[in-house]
């Protein structure tokens, strides 16, 4: 049996989650916690949240086999290993729906869409720039300005009867763009809706791309539970006339803690057998 955590640093969020794994079975979920960066130390926060995870599970750190990083969590002390985020939101999106031959995590400074086989490898990859506005920090941005709430943002996008699109790729004149809209009365709805269709129009370039024409895509990250963002990209799908069912999972912010954990809990096994072929030889 392998107990494995898994620690997802993001720019808004930490993720941790604590695994078991037994004899190659499926691995187990035995925890999981989530805490907001808002300005706090990533670095500490990480720890809070292993902590925590540790906790809920009914566990002492001396428990775990292998404690794992991705994001940037790099520079964490404490861990056992560190894993591509791009590698553990493949593994992590497969455990969550099985049924996903691609991925797009959309975060809070990019989005990315990559191509994965029955296991969860990566087989292709593309992302937006930073700067683009199709993130979760510039949405955030724009809700500020408008006086909601991020948990508002889904509901109010899917009342839209006119949507106005934001034409600008730069986060930044994206903003005065909305700025624009504001002083022209356009409703919060309808400028929510936009951006939407907006971010949506560059992520599915992001899955032509990669050759993504048909299927299923999961959406991990923190947009995945942004109901008015699913909705755009599938509307965009079916204005392309492309047969991809976009879809998220209750738990899909936590794929990149979930694919570290799975991914070291492998990664101790696999050391522990050669440790023995060493032994034995």
């Amino acid at each position: 049996m392998t107990i494995s955590a898994g620690i997802d640093v993001g720019t808004g969020a930490i993720k941790a989650v604590v695994f078991e794994t037994v004899d190659g079975a499926e691995p187990k979920w035995l925890s999981r916690h989530i805490a907001k960066v808002r300005q706090r130390d990533p670095l500490k926060l990480a720890r809070e949240a292993f902590e925590a995870a540790l906790a809920d599970a009914g566990l002492e750190e001396g428990d775990i086999h292998y404690i794992a990083t991705t994001g940037e969590a790099e520079s964490l002390t404490f861990s056992t290993g560190h894993f591509y985020s791009m590698t553990t939101h493949a593994r992590g999106g497969i455990f969550l729906d099985p049924d996903a031959r691609a991925i797009l995590d959309v975060g809070a400074l990019h989005g990315r869409a990559i191509t994965i086989d029955g296991r969860g490898k990566v087989d292709e990859y593309r992302m937006t720039s930073q700067c683009a506005s199709g993130s979760g920090q510039f949405l955030e941005n724009i809700a500020r300005y408008l006086g909601i709430t991020l948990e508002e943002i889904g509901e109010l996008s899917q009342q839209a009867d006119d949507p106005e699109k934001v034409s600008s790729i730069c986060a930044v004149l994206a903003e005065t763009d909305v700025i624009n809209m504001v002083s022209r009365q356009i409703t919060a709805a309808n400028i929510l809706k936009g951006i939407h269709l907006s971010m949506a129009g560059r992520l599915l370039k992001l899955l032509r791309a990669i050759r993504v024409t048909e299927g299923r895509v999961l959406v991990t990250g923190g947009l995945a539970l942004d109901l008015g963002l699913l909705a755009a990209l599938n509307e965009s799908m079916a204005d392309s006339k492309v047969n991809v069912d976009v879809v998220s999972h209750a738990d899909s912010i936590y794929a990149g803690a979930i694919g570290a954990a799975i991914w070291g809990a492998f990664r101790h096994e696999k050391l522990a057998k050669l440790g023995a072929l060493a032994e034995a030889g």
